[in-house]
């Protein structure tokens, strides 16, 4: 039987307060090497725990938790950028993507060493020069050369490139088909020759693994197409859909480490002789902070619902994406004024947290996307006559 997920909470707030915040200085060392070994470690004993791969279907060797259990527990696992790796969820994504489409070989080989954490994926998608709102303008190809595809082009912002097995490399394959079918998924393994790796890109002063990789007339099996011909786009979206979901509820986890450092600053540290946690305007900071986490954790969790209840949530995941990111930057910010000229060093977390937290409102498509394509669908409804009633969704749900 699964533990219920509320006393699986608690056992990862313990677990990274006393496992993973102690160490999270050294998996920042430049010494890669010595990062991944500590990574490694604190899996094992996460692993020994119960604390692994609470999302994957108990078939691949997972906990076989429900999406929205999962979702609760996203929030936790996010108060770290290297928790996803230490509890086993890093894979997710990739595993629910090759578990719709892969192909019984692809599985053994991909799926179940993903599961077990046994393996690392990548993912490319975004290329240099080439506007990433707008997907349809993808340059890399590949073209079917005899049992072969033959792969040409450049991708950025490959994530996790340099531990990854394989890279799951989006490619225009259909050059005569109508934008949205031209497309194509193709697993290509590292170590293939003729893809390589040419930098890690700094992203506000960190290496966090992202990387620019060409592709120069890279041969992979035929059968190492996921899906069929032309489906790139549906596979991205099916993989990046939940995706935003679990983003955004970590984006959560990471406010509200910062709202408690905040807080827990405000009462230990005095001027002008009072605590800072009595002064008025310090004060406005924890009501804001406050009521951003929550109406966004709302939106968030109203999101899933809507996820969980087979309904794909495009207008919704939108909203989330989009304050999500917006109250992020907001509450980690208020933390730092409040922690004055520290919380501009990395003598706290809440520096590196500021940077990352500005990456949230252009990956996975920036604000602007979204809320045009929300606009855009939500004025439809009226165009033809319908509105919009925000507590139908609730009453669709609850029936």
């Amino acid at each position: 039987m699964t533990p219920v997920w509320t006393d699986i909470r608690q056992q990862l707030r313990v677990f990274l307060e006393q496992e993973i915040y102690p160490r999270e200085p050294l998996m920042q060392s430049a010494d890669h090497d010595r990062a991944e070994a500590v990574l490694a470690e604190l899996a094992q004993k996460a692993k020994a725990q119960g604390l692994w791969a609470f999302g994957h279907p108990r078939e691949l060797g997972g906990m076989g938790m429900p999406f929205m259990e999962y979702v609760y527990l996203n929030e936790v696992i996010g108060r770290s950028e290297f928790a996803q790796r230490i509890f086993g969820t890093y894979t997710l994504q990739d595993s629910m993507m090759l578990d719709l489409y892969a192909s019984t070989a692809q599985r053994e080989k991909y799926l179940m060493p993903l599961a077990a954490g046994e393996i690392n994926p990548s993912f490319a998608m975004t290329e240099p020069g080439v506007s990433s709102s707008d997907p349809t303008q993808i340059e890399t190809t590949a073209v079917l050369d005899g049992d072969h595809w033959v792969i040409n082009g450049r991708k950025w912002f490959t994530t996790g490139a340099n531990i990854a097995a394989y890279t799951t490399v989006m490619c225009r394959t259909e050059p005569d088909a109508p934008a949205h079918s031209a497309f194509s998924m193709i697993l290509v393994p590292m170590g293939t020759p003729g893809y390589r790796l040419l930098r890690e890109t700094p992203v506000l002063g960190i290496n966090g693994g992202h990387f620019e990789a060409e592709y120069d007339n890279v041969r992979v099996p035929a059968d190492h197409l996921l899906g069929g011909r032309g489906e790139g786009f549906l596979i991205a979206q099916k993989r990046l859909g939940p995706g935003r979901i679990f983003h955004c509820m970590r984006w959560l986890g990471q406010a509200q480490r910062a709202f408690d450092l905040m807080c827990e600053r405000l009462q230990q540290r005095r001027a002008f002789g009072s605590p800072l946690a009595d002064k008025q305007l310090l004060q406005q900071h924890v009501f804001d902070s406050f009521q951003e986490i929550q109406a966004c954790r709302q939106l968030t969790l109203h999101a899933a619902r809507c996820i969980d209840s087979g309904d794909d949530a495009r207008v919704e995941i939108a909203a989330i994406k989009v304050a999500g990111a917006r109250m992020l930057h907001n509450v980690i910010d208020r933390a730092i004024q409040v922690h004055g000229a520290e919380g501009l060093t990395d003598d706290t977390p809440l520096s590196r947290m500021y940077r990352h937290a500005r990456e949230a409102r252009i990956y996975d498509g920036p604000d602007e996307v979204h809320i045009q394509s929300l606009a855009k669908r939500v004025l439809k409804r009226y165009a033809r006559g319908e509105g919009w009633d925000f507590g139908e969704r609730d009453a669709e749900l609850m029936s």
